[in-house]
């Protein structure tokens, strides 16, 4: 059984909404054949914490109808994060957007405080794990990855992968740690991060990548745009686990979340 994913690494237009839906509706034109498109963090508006004019509602919002036409279109999910305002809450909400119309979403935990994130947004609460095609999936978003516990597989999951805006300066940390989540949960692991400047003059090198199981490299690029599928392989990851069973010794736990 395979699942064949599509990442799009791309730069972003600075806080422009109709930009961005224009410039991935000619990125994703030609493309055909695949399960899941993997867009940026916030891919709509870049990284920005101008939420009061940038976010939009779940009733009536631009990016989500425009996930739902391009799932529709394309017969594949479409997923990536947005801003998102839900009474008097704002969050940075990866939307999971199916070709029937069905749709599920992930509130980021861990908000990047060195950007004051956490004082325009609420972190979610929920770890999501998405049913698709004989597969289970667990979408994270960037802060995300420096969390070990948050993200450990619990729930056996097959794949997880991560929505980011990573800085360039810290591209080591983020290479290290998605090959770091894909070895400790015996799971696939995908990262798609963005390229180019924002408009606060913060470089992004992109480095998305594909981890195997195992913890091997099955992709990577850096620098540049690029559109890159690639085929997952269930049979090789019961492979891995059933040939190191690492992951059947590991501590269980919950999370007990408390009013802030």
């Amino acid at each position: 059984m395979s699942l064949t994913i599509t990442l799009v690494q791309s730069t972003l237009h600075w806080e422009s909404i109709d930009a961005n839906l224009k410039m991935f509706d000619e990125k994703l034109l030609d493309l055909d054949n695949t399960d899941v498109i993997i867009l940026p963090e916030m891919f709509t508006t870049g990284f920005s914490m101008n939420v009061e004019s940038l976010a939009e509602e779940m009733e009536d919002s631009k990016g989500i109808v425009w996930m739902q036409e391009k799932a529709k279109e394309l017969n594949a999910v479409v997923t990536g994060s947005l801003i998102i305002k839900e009474g008097e809450n704002y969050f940075n909400r990866l939307l999971w957007v199916e070709p029937n119309g069905k749709q599920c979403h992930y509130d980021k935990k861990h908000l990047f405080t060195m950007a004051k994130e956490d004082l325009h947004f609420t972190g979610g609460t929920e770890k999501l794990i998405v049913d698709y095609k004989g597969w289970k999936i667990a979408p994270f978003i960037c802060y995300d990855l420096r969390f070990p516990a948050w993200c450990r597989n619990l729930e056996d999951y097959d794949l997880a992968f991560y929505v980011a805006n990573w800085p360039a300066k810290r591209s080591f940390h983020w290479r290290s740690l998605l090959t770091a989540r894909a070895i400790e949960n015996q799971a696939y692991i995908i990262g798609v991060n963005r390229v180019g400047e924002d408009g606060k003059g913060f470089a992004y090198s992109g480095d998305s990548s594909v981890l195997s199981p195992s913890g091997a490299l099955l992709y990577h690029q850096a620098n540049e745009e690029a559109i890159y599928t690639i085929n997952l392989s269930k049979t090789h990851l019961a492979d891995v686990r059933k040939e190191y069973p690492f992951i059947g010794d590991r501590d269980n736990y919950s999370f007990h979340n408390t009013p802030q």
